[in-house]
């Protein structure tokens, strides 16, 4: 599941996306990971607009042997097939919807502790929206989270999830439809229209990012 992203250059987001700077935007750095600083494009009084939040939305913790509150884990991926379940709440208002711009996100791939970074983008998007929600919350402020399908069977050697990549006469449906017209985009993207880059660089945990708890639910 996808625990790493880039976003792609800020003006050329702002320009394929038709947005303009949200009161909480900052520049911050191009590649992101979980309880860390990412960008996404929401609604504003019918205006998209790009903005700064925590990826992953909070979960609470508590220690099993004092029972008092531990640091909230980011749950940074959200399964589709449960957005009428888990998810309802943020995924039935489309006030809640947001389009994470992803120029290429990336998969550990390999035998644990071994595992290296494989990259994955479009061959016709250099920059596309992968379908996202957002919210506020009481610990970090405003925060989001990626939608997961199923991947293409020719990419689950990758891993059997890919995020939902939204092309663009789908996004206004994303950011406005029903709930029950999402569902139509619980689909693999197409393997074809997928570039993989393996690498040999080491898949390694950042301290308060991947290692800072579950990223499905």
């Amino acid at each position: 599941m996808c625990n790493r992203a880039e976003r792609g250059d800020t003006q050329k987001v702002l320009n394929l996306f038709g947005a303009r700077r949200g009161a909480r935007f900052n520049e911050g750095p191009l590649e992101t990971h979980p309880a860390q600083p990412g960008t996404v494009v929401r609604l504003e009084d019918g205006e998209r607009v790009l903005e700064q939040m925590t990826w992953g939305f909070p979960l609470a913790q508590t220690s099993k042997r004092t029972g008092k509150p531990l640091k909230p884990k980011p749950v940074n991926n959200a399964r589709f097939d449960k957005l009428g379940t888990f998810w309802k709440r943020w995924a039935i208002n489309p006030a809640n919807r947001c389009l994470i711009p992803t120029a290429r996100y990336a998969e550990a791939v390999g035998e644990p502790g071994r595992m290296t970074e494989t990259w994955l983008s479009l061959r016709d998007q250099p920059i596309f929206a992968w379908a996202g929600l957002w919210s506020n919350s009481d610990e970090w402020g405003a925060v989001y989270t990626g939608v997961m399908t199923d991947n293409a069977p020719e990419l689950i050697d990758i891993h059997d999830r890919s995020p939902v990549i939204l092309d663009p006469e789908d996004w206004e449906t994303w950011l406005q439809a029903p709930l029950e017209e999402l569902y139509q985009f619980d689909r693999p993207y197409p393997a074809d229209r997928m570039i993989v880059e393996h690498t040999a660089n080491p898949w390694f945990r950042k301290k308060g990012s991947e290692s800072a708890g579950p990223t499905l639910l």
